[in-house]
């Protein structure tokens, strides 16, 4: 009997040091990504937001926007050209990088390449020993506070080389002066590429294939442009507007560059694309693409309209500040471009979510499991994301001012998706104190809603109604846009 008692003993004291010997809990894991995702340089480029075209040629001292290819390249001579300048009017306006028109439609190089006469070697500029594309990728590096990198266009038509035409000979001078560029410069991370050509151009077969291998293999992490990628596509117009449904997916089997009849698709990309190809919204900053005496910038309204309707709608806005005969940004440009930068530090510099309590309809892995909802007011719009449980129907995120507090004013509702776990909202819509104000579809890595009017209120729902797997939130604002006049 005493043994009896022992054993019965003995078991329970075992039972209870189980009990008393806490084991650490399993961590939640993040959900599954949902392909197609972006590269490291697509990641990259998506954030940057903001970038610039820099058209620059003999087209700035003719007057025109397109050249003959027959200009004397002894008009190209910009006495003051200061690529400097350059870099710190784009380090002004928060620009990340800037693209130079190497070569545009009239055939003459901005550098002095070994294949033909008809670049800056045969100008007066620099007594002939100038070259525009160093001294912009030096001053780049030197000026750019290491914020800023460097991209180049290399354009396939060729108004002036007698090689284009002979689909041979051109593709390989063609792909001689690619060799060049991605060789004696350093480091170039956007090479731009169109497929765009006159009605009076000679019937001529680009070998794109060759030249994107090219590309991958003189510089792995450069993203490549053009209708059809395959690092960044067009978005279809050149005035700078996404479509209200934006996915960075689409299916790059049905792309063809210079294809017009495909611009819809490439403006909206497709919720099936096997391929992550997001779009770049490029618009220029005055009427033409090339300096003119006689035109001056867009308004600070028409700006902030191309920017709500680009980088509001999950795209990277590509703005075109063309350096005018002397070589220098022209002062109306800069004007505009202080005001435009100045605008979006002022709405968004202020974010009125960070105020309230953010209340969810679930959270993956509950209370502490690193997928809550203060996620979505820290500085991390990539890698820290509110994610809901996966057996709920509905999905929502609440901001809310606290009990004994001022309601919010504002005008713009900002969200944003982790878009390195994939593209995944179809639709949602947002709620302001209960009433519906916006039905929206697409999110990606950033959508903004500009409102019809200022808003005050206490609550700001956001219903997630149909989404691809898991919908996952890395970040929503509350921002008071004033320049906005509906």
């Amino acid at each position: 009997m005493a043994k009896f008692w022992y054993l019965v003993c003995m078991i329970t004291f075992l039972e209870l040091s189980k009990l008393a010997i806490s084991r650490p809990e399993q961590v939640p894991t993040p959900p599954l990504p949902v392909l197609p995702l972006p590269t490291f340089s697509q990641l990259k480029w998506q954030r940057r937001e903001l970038i610039m075209f820099l058209h620059f040629g003999v087209n700035t001292f003719t007057d025109s926007e397109r050249g003959t290819g027959k200009e004397n390249p002894s008009m190209f001579n910009p006495v003051g050209l200061d690529t400097k300048q350059w870099v710190t009017v784009a380090a002004g306006a928060g620009i990340s990088l800037m693209i130079l028109t190497a070569k545009h439609h009239d055939g003459f190089c901005l550098w002095p390449s070994k294949y033909t006469h008809h670049s800056v070697i045969s100008s007066p500029w620099r007594n002939g020993h100038g070259d525009v594309v160093q001294e912009f990728i030096d001053s780049v590096k030197t000026h750019g506070g290491g914020g800023i990198d460097a991209g180049l266009y290399l354009s396939p038509w060729d108004r002036h080389d007698k090689r284009y035409g002979h689909d041979l000979q051109y593709n390989e001078y063609y792909l001689a002066q690619l060799q060049e560029l991605l060789t004696k410069y350093g480091s170039v991370k956007e090479i731009w590429f169109d497929g765009f050509k006159g009605k009076d151009a000679k019937n001529m077969s680009y070998y794109f294939s060759d030249w994107f291998a090219m590309v991958r293999e003189l510089q792995s992490s450069i993203n490549i442009f053009s209708d059809a990628g395959p690092g960044v596509r067009w978005v279809g117009n050149e005035k700078g507007f996404a479509g209200n449904t934006s996915w960075s997916t689409i299916n790059s089997t049905l792309l063809s560059i210079g294809n017009a009849s495909i611009g819809d698709y490439l403006n909206t990309g497709d919720p099936k694309g096997t391929n992550w190809l997001p779009a770049e919204c490029d618009v220029s900053i005055r009427e033409g693409w090339f300096w003119h005496k006689s035109q001056s910038p867009k308004k600070l309204s028409q700006l902030l309209d191309i920017y709500y309707n680009s980088v509001g709608r999950n795209c990277v806005m590509l703005l075109n500040v063309p350096p005018n005969s002397t070589g220098l940004i022209s002062e109306s440009d800069i004007h505009r471009l202080k005001e435009f930068r100045a605008a979006i530090d002022t709405i968004f510099s202020t974010n009125l979510a960070e105020k309230c309590i953010v209340k969810v309809s679930s959270q993956r892995g509950g209370k502490g499991g690193g997928f809550g909802p203060e996620n979505v007011l820290d500085n991390d719009h990539v890698w820290t994301y509110w994610s809901p449980k996966e057996n709920k129907n509905e999905h929502w995120i609440e901001i809310k001012v606290p009990n004994g507090e001022e309601g919010m004013k504002f005008n713009v509702v900002r969200i944003q998706e982790p878009i390195g776990l994939g593209q995944r909202i179809i639709k949602h819509e947002i709620y302001v104190d209960g009433k519906k104000v916006v039905q929206g579809t697409t999110v990606g890595y950033k959508r903004l809603h500009r409102l019809e009017k200022v808003l005050h209120c206490r609550a700001v729902r956001i219903i997630v109604k149909e989404s691809k797997g898991l919908p996952l939130i890395s970040s929503i604002g509350l921002h008071l846009d004033p320049y906005w006049k509906p």
